[in-house]
């Protein structure tokens, strides 16, 4: 299951990755690291035919329309729970001190330190017992982006669902199950976004 579990992370972390040649370049290796396990190719079957089926100009168009240009996608992990409340800061800096802490040094590419395939990258490659740790807190996040990508139908959506499948526990069934499951209350400051954005979702186990 550990094997499986760093495939599945790393698979997922480029496969939500901005498509470029490097990642081109990766799909053979995605397919044949997937087929080692019963079923793990089939969340990625899509993506990686969209992928090699596509202009990557298109492709590459397509992700910065769904995912640098819409929020309904984010990547970010914090944004569904914290948007761009004040509160937001201290959260980016947890996931810092986790990258810090694991004693290697974390390339973020100019990203912010909660881009989903970034902490996916570190879980399969660096320590995986602290990855699907922060994983597993952020659930709702991952939840809640699964379920938009499902209403956009987004082949994406199929690649979230084999990250939640590898965590305890069922994924919930709607939107208001993942309020449940992240014990919702809305944040006390917020800068831009209404307090009670549905977007915003406490963490259930506790800041990082």
């Amino acid at each position: 299951m550990t094997r499986r579990n760093r495939v599945t992370y790393l698979a997922a972390s480029w496969c939500l990755s901005y498509p470029d040649q490097e990642l081109m370049g990766r799909i053979p290796l995605i397919r044949r690291a997937v087929a080692e396990f019963p079923g793990l190719d089939r969340p990625f079957r899509d993506v990686l035919q969209a992928l090699t089926t596509m202009p990557l100009e298109e492709s590459q168009a397509r992700y910065v329309q769904e995912f640098d240009l819409s929020r309904r996608h984010a990547l970010h992990l914090s944004y569904w729970t914290d948007g761009d409340t004040r509160r937001r800061g201290e959260v980016l800096a947890g996931f810092k001190r986790v990258y810090r802490d694991s004693g290697m040094l974390v390339d973020l590419h100019g990203e912010l330190p909660d881009y989903l395939p970034m902490v996916l990258e570190f879980a399969a490659t660096v320590d995986l017992d602290v990855g699907r740790k922060v994983l597993s807190d952020y659930r709702p996040s991952l939840e809640m982006l699964r379920l938009a990508l499902v209403d956009d139908n987004l082949p994406h959506a199929a690649v979230l669902q084999a990250v939640c499948d590898s965590l305890p526990g069922k994924s919930p069934a709607d939107r208001q199950q993942i309020m449940k499951m992240a014990g919702y209350g809305p944040p006390a400051e917020t800068v831009g976004l209404d307090p009670y954005d549905p977007r915003l979702l406490p963490l259930a186990g506790g800041e990082q």
